[in-house]
């Protein structure tokens, strides 16, 4: 029996024993039913910092003009976007502390019944978006056929294997990266998912605002300054960013390294003095003005779908240095708008050719603004929000003609 079966067979018998749970939370829901019917039910994890958290503040954005309401189901770290979701003007409900509780995992299959109910007693049938929220995989097998969900995949990682049971639930399955894409398409082969829903997978690229006017730029500072901004977990890598900077100190180098984010608690002793430490940046007007202010946007992560941070930077002309992982090269030409590690894994090669590039950028002045030229052009061509928007608003519309 091919795997997708058996995945889908261990999930119908769990199903079996959380229907207890889910009719339990179905009578809570009908004692305690909402007074307001909503056009778009957003399912997201948190609202902390983060590139997702952006990218989904950003899609909630999008439907500004209808009645939606935003549930987190994961407990957030910080505060970081919780502003930018409200800012569209939706009901937020936090809803992390019965479905984000081990001690108590019980509240979570209760919450399951709960929130199918509300969706399936609307008159008008809403749309369910699940931005990459393990709660929303789990609510989707409960939720009536007439209604449309829709998931929205950053990359390929754990949640990976985790949708496959629940992937017959989703009418489409939208992906940010063509990486991600070919990706999910090995896996599909492997498990023996069958070819119809490979045809419901979409391409849709995040948006970013464009400045206007254009960021202009002289280059003609005394020091080279290069940005890091984002998280400090494991695949990103900070702390090889921090090396980077701290050998071109060693080398006397005229390169001054930002870190924008809740950085510096996660780097060893050795690598606290790397650079300037800015911390988290939840106001937006800040971030621009960081990226303004800097010259160069680096990441070295060692996976990712695109990131955002690469998205903004260009918009606001700064030069590209990463590794080569997801969408990075389809985007970055090597000494065209940036310049992109060979290696993913071999961190001495990275530092090494770190200094090089390094080096290039602080001693020929014409080839940064040409970069930076390019780089602001392409993503004018393929980053505007205006086209995100018009993306989404159309899938949604086909989906569902009430929205």
């Amino acid at each position: 029996m091919k795997v997708f079966r058996l995945l889908l067979l261990k999930r119908k018998l769990e199903d079996i024993i959380i229907r207890i749970f889910v009719k339990i939370g179905n009578d809570i829901a009908l004692k305690n039913p909402l007074q307001e019917e909503y056009d778009i039910y957003f399912l997201f994890p948190f609202y902390h910092t983060g590139g997702a958290e952006k990218v989904h503040a950003s899609l909630a954005f999008v439907f500004r003009d209808k009645k939606c309401v935003v549930l987190f189901t994961r407990k957030s770290h910080d505060d970081g976007f919780r502003s930018a979701f409200q800012r569209s003007g939706h009901r937020i409900l936090d809803i992390s502390a019965y479905t984000d509780n081990k001690k108590s995992y019980w509240k979570n299959l209760l919450w399951r019944g709960v929130i199918s109910a509300h969706i399936n007693r609307q008159q008008k049938r809403p749309l369910v978006i699940n931005g990459q929220c393990n709660f929303a995989y789990k609510l989707s097998p409960w939720l009536d056929r007439t209604v449309a969900q829709i998931e929205l995949i950053h990359s390929f990682n754990s949640f990976s294997s985790i949708r496959i049971p629940f992937i017959p639930f989703y009418r489409n399955t939208i992906m940010i990266s063509n990486k991600a894409i070919s990706d999910h398409e090995t896996q599909y082969r492997k498990l023996g998912i069958p070819e119809k829903f490979r045809k419901n997978i979409s391409y849709i690229a995040n948006g970013v605002e464009i400045p206007s006017p254009k960021v202009e730029r002289n280059f003609t500072g005394e020091k080279l300054k290069i940005l890091y901004a984002g998280r400090a977990t494991p695949e990103k890598r900070v702390g090889l960013v921090a090396k980077i900077a701290v050998r071109a100190g060693q080398q006397n180098l005229p390169v001054e390294f930002g870190f924008a984010g809740d950085i510096k608690a996660y780097l060893d002793a050795t690598l606290q003095n790397a650079g300037v430490f800015y911390g988290m940046q939840t106001d937006e007007t800040s971030m621009k003005k960081l990226y303004a202010e800097h010259d160069a946007v680096i990441i070295t992560s060692s996976e990712e779908g695109f990131p955002l941070v690469i998205m903004e930077g260009m918009a606001y002309g700064c030069i590209i240095i990463a590794t080569p992982v997801g969408d990075i090269p389809n985007n970055l030409k090597q000494g065209i708008n940036g310049f992109i590690f060979r290696s993913v894994n071999d961190e001495t090669e990275i530092i090494n050719e770190a200094m090089h590039y390094i080096s290039i950028l602080i001693n020929e002045k014409h080839v940064k603004r040409i970069m930076s030229e390019n780089n602001y052009e392409h993503a004018l061509k393929y980053f505007s929000f205006a086209v995100f928007e018009k993306k989404w608003r159309q899938l949604a519309n086909e989906l569902n003609s009430e929205i």
